[in-house]
């Protein structure tokens, strides 16, 4: 695709199909991926999107929670049905579920607030990361890698992404440890709707947390027979930040067990403020 965020937006850009029973039913396309699965973020994102959908504006999702059911085609649309849970006076609450060929591949179920004051703190960003322009980008990583996922992630992901300290694509560099954090924005700018950046936020959230898990053992991308999968996904989001501008998203692993392993993330704008939490619980095997 020439241009990946082109290619978000549009999947993001739900068709409403006018279906309003006890549920509201939209659809939606899907981005192209080398390995011919829909890629989890997307689906999440556009999960919210569906949700969001049914709300006013003004009143925003804080929180979802999705379990990934079953792998999605890149060859079907994808169905979107949203359950009007709860209607309050500052609060909502939305589940969606997401079809392909009458199977649902994810459930989720999100929460929206109208904004509102409260009590504010907030854990600070590490003080010992390096600007983001100082690091090198994923295609002058991988430009030499003549791979499918490999170009796909060089120049075809709509984020920009950069890692701190060094990627695991092709090797794990220094000592295996259980955490990391990378750089990201899209790779160009967005229009100026919030709930959008929030969508887009969503969607680069499953992007690398899984790497906290793999990098503690010493696993690179490239290891042969490496199956890696999303199992669940939740989300707080907790203040509006761009997604076209640099945020910073810290990830570690706390436990590993079973053939699952948890991660966790907290996403910071550059300036330092706190966007989102994030934890993810992962199907790993190694052979």
């Amino acid at each position: 695709m020439s241009d990946p965020l082109a290619g978000l937006l549009s999947a993001l850009d739900l068709t409403d199909t006018g279906a309003r029973t006890s549920e509201d039913i939209f659809t939606g396309h899907s981005q192209w991926q080398p390995h011919g699965r829909v890629f989890g973020g997307q689906v999440l994102a556009q999960s919210l999107v569906a949700a969001q959908r049914t709300l006013p504006a003004e009143r925003a999702a804080h929180s979802m929670h999705g379990y990934f059911l079953r792998p999605g085609s890149l060859d079907l649309p994808i169905t979107f049905s949203v359950d009007r849970i709860h209607d309050g006076r500052s609060f909502s609450t939305r589940r969606t579920q997401a079809y392909q060929d009458g199977m649902p591949i994810l459930s989720m179920i999100a929460s929206f607030q109208d904004p509102d004051a409260g009590l504010d703190h907030q854990a600070n960003m590490p003080d010992d990361i390096p600007d983001p322009e100082s690091l090198p980008t994923a295609a002058e990583i991988l430009k030499d890698f003549d791979h499918p996922i490999a170009k796909a992630w060089a120049y075809e992901r709509p984020f920009d992404i950069r890692h701190v300290p060094t990627p695991i694509y092709l090797a794990v560099e220094g000592r295996n440890v259980a955490h990391q954090a990378v750089w990201l924005k899209t790779v160009s700018a967005m229009p100026d709707d919030e709930n959008l950046h929030r969508a887009a936020l969503v969607f680069a959230s499953d992007f690398t947390i899984q790497e906290s898990v793999i990098r503690r053992h010493g696993l690179p991308w490239v290891t042969p027979g490496l199956k890696v999968a999303s199992l669940d996904h939740a989300m707080w989001l907790h203040r509006f930040g761009r997604a076209d501008e640099w945020n910073l998203y810290v990830q570690e692993s706390p436990n590993a067990v079973g053939g699952r392993g948890l991660a966790q993330g907290r996403i910071y704008s550059r300036s330092g403020m706190l966007l989102a939490s994030v934890a993810q619980e992962i199907m790993v095997r190694v052979p």
